[in-house]
This record gives C-alpha cells, sequence and structure tokens, in this order.
C-alpha cells in the first residue's frame, strides 16, 4: 500500500509503510525539539508520525488507588495542534494513534481534521479508539460507558461531513441541522483506522474501519483478533484484505529479537504499514530517540536523504 523509500528493499518491494511513533511522554515543551525531530525523522526515510493522545491525566492523590500507565505529571502534545505545526515544516504523512473520540465533540474532530488533511496535502488517517480513562472522560463532560456506542455514531457522522456540504443528522448522540464544513478536505472522506483489543473493538474494525491498529504482537493472539475483523468485515458485506494493519515495533521490548526479526514478522502477518516506537525504550533525550532510529532504519530497508 504506497510506496516506500528503499528500492531493491524488501519494504519497498512489498509496499509496507514504516513510519514512527512520536515520543509524546519524552519529547518535552521544547518547539525547537519537536521540529527537529520531525525533519530527521523524515531525512532517515522514514513516511510517517503516529501520535497518541490525552487531553488530561489525573491526579493520583485526588483519585486513591489510581493504576492508570500515565498521570497528571505525563506530558502530552495535543495531537491536531501538534500537526498543524508538523504540517508546516514537513511531508510526512500523519496519523493519530489513537484519538480518543468519543469524549470529543464529533463536529469539532471533523473540522480540525479537516484542517489537518488540508495542511497535508490529504496526508492524514484518522485513527480512533474508546481510550480507558473515567477521570478524562468524566472532566470532558462525555458519558464512560455509551462511548462504544457513540463512537459508532461518530465515525458515520465524521465521514458525511468530510464528505457533503450540508448535513443534517438526528442521532442518539450528535444533532445537525443543515450545516457544514468549509473547506470540504481534499480526502473524502478522511481514512479512520480503529483501535482496540476487546472483541467489540475488532468486529467493529471489520464493520467500520479503513484499518486496525493491533494491540498483539504476530502470532496466535494477532491471528485470533484478525478473525474476529474479518467475521466483521464479512458480516457488513465487506472485503477484509481491503482493510489496513499497523503493526507497532516496540524498541524497549524486543527482548532477544532484532530490529529486522520484529518487522519481517509483520511482513508475514500482513501489515500494510509499521511503526516504531522508541518510547519506553531507556533513551535520556530526543536526541538519543533519533540516535536509536537512524541505527534500526538499514535494518527495515530505509535510506536516508
Amino acid at each position: 500500500m504506497g510506496d516506500a523509500v528503499a528500492p531493491g528493499s524488501m519494504w519497498y518491494t512489498v509496499g509496507v509503510r514504516v513510519g514512527v511513533v512520536f515520543p509524546q511522554t519524552e519529547i518535552g515543551a521544547d518547539p525547537g525539539l519537536v521540529r527537529e525531530y520531525a525533519l530527521e525523522v523524515e531525512r532517515l526515510g522514514y513516511l510517517h508520525i503516529a501520535a497518541y493522545d490525552h487531553v488530561l491525566g489525573a491526579d493520583p492523590a485526588a483519585h486513591p488507588g489510581w493504576s492508570g500507565p500515565y498521570d497528571v505529571d505525563t506530558q502530552f502534545h495535543e495531537p491536531m495542534v501538534l500537526f498543524g505545526y508538523l504540517a508546516a515544516i514537513t511531508s510526512l504523512e500523519l496519523v493519530t494513534s489513537i484519538l480518543i473520540l468519543p469524549q470529543r465533540q464529533t463536529a469539532l474532530v471533523a473540522k480540525q481534521a479537516a484542517q489537518v488533511s488540508i495542511l497535508t496535502g490529504g496526508h492524514f488517517r484518522l485513527g480512533v479508539g474508546l481510550g480507558w480513562n473515567r477521570v478524562e472522560y468524566r472532566s470532558l463532560d462525555q458519558p464512560f460507558e455509551r462511548r462504544g456506542r457513540r463512537l459508532e455514531e461518530q465515525i458515520a457522522l465524521l465521514r458525511r461531513l468530510w464528505s457533503e456540504r450540508s448535513v443534517t443528522h438526528e442521532g442518539r448522540f450528535d444533532r445537525i441541522d443543515g450545516a457544514g464544513l468549509a473547506p470540504l478536505p481534499p480526502q473524502r472522506p478522511i481514512p479512520i483506522w480503529i483501535g482496540g483489543s476487546s472483541e467489540p473493538a475488532l468486529r467493529r474494525v471489520g464493520r467500520l474501519g479503513d484499518g486496525w491498529f493491533p494491540q498483539a504482537r504476530p502470532g496466535e493472539e494477532l491471528e485470533r483478533a484478525r478473525q474476529l475483523v474479518e467475521e466483521g468485515a464479512r458480516g457488513a458485506g465487506r472485503d477484509p484484505s481491503a482493510i489496513g494493519m499497523e503493526g507497532r515495533l516496540s524498541l524497549g521490548t524486543l527482548a532477544d529479537e532484532s530490529v529486522a526479526e520484529a518487522a519481517r514478522s509483520w511482513l508475514q502477518a500482513g501489515a500494510s504499514h509499521l511503526s516504531v516506537n522508541t518510547m519506553g525504550a531507556g533513551l535520556a533525550s530526543p536526541g538519543a530517540h533519533l540516535r536509536r532510529l537512524a541505527e534500526v532504519a538499514p535494518e527495515l530497508g530505509l535510506g536516508t536523504g
């Protein structure tokens, strides 16, 4: 799917697109370092940047027994604003991986995504999912328990807002009375990729997603997840082979496996995209993240500019 950058490599032959996970929690707040990171990622031959999303972090002192992986001190750049900045300095595809859609206003997300699509010249994928943080949902005044049902309505409405001049919608969670976006995005509609690991989430991928972000590594668990995706697709009259899959190669958890071996396992599993994740790999600075990405680039068949 799409072009890669190293003619003759296995990645170019099969068309797997290799990108990176933006190190949200470790890159810091210096915009100069954010700029340096994006430009160097592009120079190294990676094709996209995927960013995680959290609006708010919970204060453990206010929530006894808090066990979430992130808290009030964990830094997250807001993905849509970040992408507006990155679109001005790089031609990389930008990906939310994932945006926690049900805790956000649907029409506002549609507008923001349309703008990112415009600024990137159509190089944008909107990855969405449910999230897990009840504190965040409550703070954004959205129902946590109904987030799955809301997500499904939102996906359909987003596609209409990106494709139609005027939309009228009366749903369980959203209402629009003869209104629309201007300008519309060049991607009509913008590709929607879905995250999650539960059975309902995987079937939802099959029914509604242009692609998915597996939470399992290649092997039996991934194959079980794929079966649910394919069942969901066939039940909706869709071709499962048309649904993209983005594997994640986390450098901090490779153990004895080489980067090339891990990447090859995703290739054999049928991934259309692959993101290299340097978060949690014990890297002390943004520069260290970039040096590690430079080290593994040749193993992924990437060339430098």
